[in-house]
C-alpha cells in the first residue's frame, strides 16, 4: 500500500518485503534510503524527517507517531518514507484511521502513442472523481472522463489504486482511487469541463507527458508510472 500524505509517498510494506529492501544483513546497507531507524529502538522524532527514510518494525503507534509528525512538524526536506510493518494489516488500519474514506475512479486515456492529460488549478492531472451510490469503480472511472473531458472511453485493465489526503471543509480527506487503462470511443466533443477547474486538455506523447509532469502530483507520477510499465511488457 502506498498513500501520499502531503503529496508525499508513505509506502507500507510487510516483514518478507522489508528483508528485501536490503542487501546484507546489516540494515545499515540499505539501498536508496537516506536514512534507517529501528521503531523498537527508537521513537520517531521531527529530525528525522528528511530525504529518503525508512522505518524498520512500525506497528501502529509508529503509524499514529508519524501521522503526528507529518501534521505539525517542519517535513520540507522530507521525500518518502518507506515502512516495514510488523503486521502490515493493524499499520493499513491505523493509516486509515484518522481519516474520512472517500471512494474514487479514473482513466489513463489512451489515443494511439498520446494519452490524455488535463490542466486544472495549476498543475497537470488525470480525470477521477468520487464514485457515485451503488456505482462500480470501473463505471465511475468512465463516467467521470467523460464529464471532465468529453471524451467516451472504453475501459479496460485496472492500473493501480492510489490514497492520499486532503482538507475539505476542516475535514481529513483520505481519498482512495482505482485507476483504470482507457482506450478512446469518441473525442470529437473533447472539452473541459470549466466548472471544476479545467482549463485546457492536451494528448502528449511520453516525452511531453514527462514534461507536463514535473508540475504534477507525486500520485500522479505514480499512476503514470505504473501504466508505463504495463505498456511495456
Amino acid at each position: 500500500m502506498i498513500v501520499f500524505i502531503n503529496d508525499r509517498p508513505i509506502r507500507l510494506v510487510g516483514p518478507k518485503a522489508a528483508v528485501q529492501l536490503t542487501s546484507t544483513s546489516d540494515p545499515k546497507t540499505f539501498k536508496d534510503y537516506d536514512q534507517i531507524v529501528d521503531a523498537r529502538l527508537e521513537a520517531l522524532k521531527e529530525d528525522m524527517l528528511h530525504g529518503h527514510l525508512f522505518v524498520l518494525n512500525a506497528t501502529p503507534a509508529t503509524i499514529e507517531k508519524l501521522l503526528l509528525l507529518l501534521q505539525k512538524a517542519d517535513a520540507h526536506r522530507l521525500l518518502s518514507v518507506t515502512l516495514g510493518c510488523l503486521n502490515k494489516s493493524d499499520c493499513e488500519t491505523a493509516i486509515k484511521k484518522p481519516f474520512k474514506i472517500v471512494k474514487a475512479a479514473g482513466g489513463v486515456v489512451f489515443k494511439g502513442n498520446k494519452l490524455l492529460l488535463m490542466f486544472r488549478r495549476g498543475v497537470w492531472d488525470l480525470p477521477k472523481g468520487k464514485l457515485d451510490d451503488g456505482e462500480s469503480s470501473r463505471q465511475g472511472a468512465a463516467r467521470e472522463v467523460e464529464e471532465e473531458t468529453g471524451v467516451r472511453v472504453s475501459v479496460g485493465e485496472r492500473i493501480c489504486t492510489t490514497w492520499h489526503t486532503y482538507a475539505l471543509n476542516g475535514n481529513r480527506i483520505l481519498k482512495r482511487t482505482k485507476w483504470y487503462r482507457m482506450g478512446v470511443v469518441d473525442d470529437s466533443r473533447m472539452a473541459p469541463q470549466e466548472d471544476e477547474d479545467i482549463e485546457k486538455l492536451a494528448w502528449l506523447d511520453r516525452r511531453e507527458t514527462q514534461l507536463a509532469l514535473t508540475n504534477s502530483f507525486s500520485s500522479i507520477r505514480y499512476v503514470i508510472e505504473e501504466v508505463n510499465k504495463l505498456v511495456s511488457k
